[in-house]
């Protein structure tokens, strides 16, 4: 295990973490000293972000592949992170996904049941197993950071799973919270406005906006949501970020669309 300042570094999870927002975040992490483990589906995309991450910051980075919305594969994730680090200090629920943006009545129960599963059950199950091992190391406790997105208040036209999700996410969040702080686990959510990535390329190209129009949005390089992440997660468990936005200055997120 790596060393940080002469002591054990903190163990952290980032879901999701071999590309965009959560490689970042990991990268982030592993800068300030944290051992990461990234789990993701796409088993040589998250060694080969492994191999990358742990060479650019010199921190200890294991990908393990996993499904966050499959409970075996869940528990199967966070038994090996117990059997080799014995404990786990911060889950970051990064993992999630979208759908093609198409009029309410039209969304297929296939993709309305995928985007839940990756952005909410799999939050969920994640959030329980680390419920379970932050109960019981020693010392007790832990941080748990939700991908909120800003669709957790406020949706885009045409994206009623996504929104769905997002906007449970928030609840997530609030429970987490208030059945983790007898427990010392501190539970966040941290809502991202266009952090670039290969989801937001056409978001820089043009998208429909609330008024019917199409127009190109400012986005923010994802390296900012890391800083924010890390500033979250480096707090101690008396203290906690509930609810953080991260967003591009100029985007159309704040008045009347």
């Amino acid at each position: 295990m790596s060393e940080t300042i002469g002591r054990p570094s903190k163990i952290a999870l980032v879901t999701g973490g071999g590309t965009g927002v959560g490689r970042a975040i990991a990268r982030g992490l592993g800068a300030a000293g944290y051992t990461v483990v990234i789990s993701g589906r796409r088993g040589e995309i998250l060694e080969k972000a492994a191999a990358e991450l742990g060479s650019e910051t010199g921190a200890d980075v294991t990908a393990i592949r996993a499904d966050v919305g499959d409970p075996a594969s869940v528990r199967a994730l966070f038994d090996a992170i117990a059997n080799r680090y014995g404990r786990l200090d911060l889950l970051v629920n990064n993992a999630g996904v979208s759908v093609p943006g198409v009029p309410l009545e039209d969304v297929s129960f296939e993709d309305w049941s995928a985007i839940v599963s990756a952005n909410l059950t799999g939050a969920f199950l994640c959030t329980q197993q680390a419920f379970r091992l932050m109960k019981s190391q020693t010392p007790r406790g832990g941080r748990i950071i939700n991908n909120g997105s800003v669709s957790a208040t406020t949706p885009r036209p045409n994206s009623a799973p996504y929104t769905a999700t997002k906007h449970a996410i928030t609840g997530l969040t609030k429970s987490t919270a208030l059945d983790g702080r007898e427990f010392d686990i501190a539970c966040g959510q941290i809502d991202i406005g266009n952090a670039a990535s290969d989801m937001t390329k056409k978001i820089a190209a043009g998208v429909l906006q609330a008024n019917g129009t199409t127009a190109a949005e400012a986005t923010i390089d994802p390296v900012h949501i890391a800083d924010a992440v890390v500033y979250m997660a480096g707090l101690p468990l008396g203290a906690n970020v509930l609810t953080m936005t991260v967003m591009a200055t100029r985007m159309p997120f704040v008045g009347r669309g």
